[in-house]
């Protein structure tokens, strides 16, 4: 189906086009009426015009099938209400259509998204968590809108660290450090490589020996640094399953892979002009980047002592990305910190032609993870908190608000609920806090379900479809008609077609909160709804609208929660 806006903001187009072409309607939903048109005062400024003037002329060259009335207000906004007849066919067209309004786009593109990117052989930690929750939530949205995703889970695995890891399992024995590993012991692990590395001297000099022997691809010494990453990436995959995270195994292609891949960087740079030597280094200088003291900034591509650093890998990552997997756009959902080196690398592969001008290439970035204190969110001995520790306090704190509200299940259907509340509390936090400002972890207030939270809205769509469960008598929703006579239903109504437009609105920017702001709306104007308007005990055709009001208040809250990678459970 058209969704509303669409059907709307396509005749507003037309009208606009014959006034001066390409000219934006700039249409959103208003509280002042339906719909509000804010693009005649830039149209007026183009064709030299009083925009009330120009908004009048909208008005007679505009199609208004639909529209109840259009007032023109204050310089020239246009504010549009909705006939009945319409709203009533945009409704029924829902009933019979799971996507809700959206439809699929008409041109699929090719979307690589890198996110989570945790280190091999340590643990994931809350750093790890807002690249990983708004990546995934990117990554669905992309689906849904009909793209085909190539999630890259970019695994730190390659480099010095992996000749002390490699060192250790040796003296560890190969049978006993699987065995750990396979526990989720990294952190351990990772430990123990690390005191004997900062004390033992011979330790030191053999795990230098050993980087050495890796990167020149000794076939020993790379099956034991295989150990390594497949047992990390294993592990990895438990806690992605533990969060519903989408990321597979397959999914995590490392530093690693692009290592046979940095000569061929470095060589095609210098053939195209672009390396420069600095200080014993090889280096690129992309315009418009300087220092404190104004002096040109270098990307460093291969370091003096002939090792690569991540500049390299990342250039031919993107290189790869567009080449191989002809990627229209690529996202790199990594923290704000990283804001000018991801410029910079960007910059260069426009230059050397790896990025052409039509692959959007994007660094959403994000801000930090704190604590109740408002500093960086660490343990009291300063180390990063384990993501796996905050989900299971997550789990258990959920668990006991469902035994304090007498939740009416087995324990194994409790325990399933504690994980989805869990793992809904954790994510919408994140999703719902526009993403480059920083948020403070608090789970008292995100496992609420109260307020702007995740089990709220969870709780909304479990309250509307325990009016389904209650209902005595069955209802036919294929011949509900949408009289709407009610204020509340109305806006329940209008909430409920707005779906789409705050789908794109999110979906566009890269900003999940707005996806989030608008379902708690959604679920607040069902709040008012339900409380002036009774839904089972009301008779007829007016009982039937509302239960199908209901049904689509429900339908679109799991959609768009689904988008966020939350489950919407049918009771709580």
């Amino acid at each position: 189906m058209t969704s509303t806006y669409d059907l709307l903001n396509a005749r507003l187009q037309a009208a606009f086009d014959a006034v001066a072409p390409g000219a934006d309607p700039v249409l959103r939903t208003s509280e002042r009426s339906d719909y509000q048109a804010n693009g005649v005062m830039a149209l007026a400024k183009q064709v030299g015009r009083p925009p009330r003037e120009v908004a009048h002329e909208i008005v007679k060259l505009c199609d208004l099938t639909g529209v109840a009335s259009v007032d023109v207000a204050g310089p020239g906004f246009l504010n549009l209400t909705l006939s009945p007849e319409l709203l009533n066919d945009q409704l029924r067209a829902l009933l019979d259509d799971p996507r809700m309004g959206r439809a699929s786009t008409a041109t699929p593109k090719t979307v690589v998204i890198d996110y989570s990117s945790p280190n091999v052989a340590r643990e994931l930690h809350v750093g790890n968590l807002r690249s990983t929750i708004i990546g995934d939530a990117l990554a669905r949205m992309n689906r849904f809108a009909g793209n085909k995703v190539v999630a890259r889970n970019h695994v730190g695995d390659w480099g010095t660290p992996f000749g002390m890891l490699i060192e250790h399992l040796l003296d560890l024995g190969e049978d006993e450090a699987v065995a750990s590993l396979s526990m989720g012991e990294l952190k351990a692990f990772y430990q123990g490589a690390r005191v004997k590395f900062d004390s033992d001297e011979g330790f030191k000099e053999r795990s230098r020996a050993r980087v050495v022997t890796l990167q020149s691809g000794d076939v020993e010494t790379l099956r034991l640094w295989k150990i390594i990453v497949d047992q990390s990436v294993a592990y990895l995959s438990q806690i992605y399953d533990l969060l519903d995270i989408t990321l597979t195994a397959q999914d995590a292609v490392g530093e690693s892979y692009y290592n046979n891949m940095l000569d061929g960087v470095v060589s095609d740079l210098d053939r195209a002009g672009l390396l420069v030597e600095s200080d014993g280094a090889r280096c690129v200088f992309p315009p418009g980047f300087t220092n404190r003291d104004n002096e040109p900034l270098p990307l460093i591509v291969k370091k003096r002592d002939e090792g690569f650093g991540y500049a390299a890998t990342d250039l031919a990552a993107v290189r790869d990305r567009v080449s191989n997997l002809h990627a229209d756009e690529l996202l790199y959902v990594v923290g704000t910190p990283q804001a000018q080196h991801f410029d910079m690398v960007f910059a260069v592969a426009r230059m050397a032609g790896w990025l052409p001008e039509g692959v959007r290439c994007e660094h959403v970035s994000f801000g930090h993870v704190l604590g109740p204190d408002r500093k960086m969110f660490k343990t009291r001995s300063g180390e990063s908190v384990l993501l796996a520790g905050l989900v299971d306090e997550a789990i258990a704190r959920a668990d006991a608000a469902l035994v304090s509200r007498n939740f009416e299940g087995d324990e194994f259907s409790r325990t399933e609920l504690a994980v989805d509340i869990a793992r809904s509390a954790i994510k919408y936090a994140d999703l719902s806090t526009e993403r480059q400002r920083d948020y403070v972890f608090d789970l008292d207030r995100m496992l609420a379900f109260e307020g702007d939270t995740g089990p709220y809205l969870q709780y909304a769509h479990a309250r509307l479809r325990s009016i389904f469960r209650r209902s005595t008598s069955p209802w036919n929703e294929n011949e509900s008609t949408f009289v709407l006579s009610a204020a509340s239903e109305r806006h329940l109504a209008l909430g409920v077609l707005a779906f789409p437009e705050a789908f794109d609105l999110a979906f566009v920017s890269l900003q999940p909160h707005r996806l989030c702001n608008y379902l708690f709306d959604l679920a607040q104007r069902f709040t008012s709804f339900y409380e002036a308007c009774p839904v089972l005990s009301s008779e007829g055709k007016l009982r039937d609208e509302r239960l199908a009001l209901c049904d689509l208040t429900a339908r679109t809250l799991s959609l768009g929660l689904s988008l966020l990678g939350i489950h919407a459970p049918e009771q709580m």
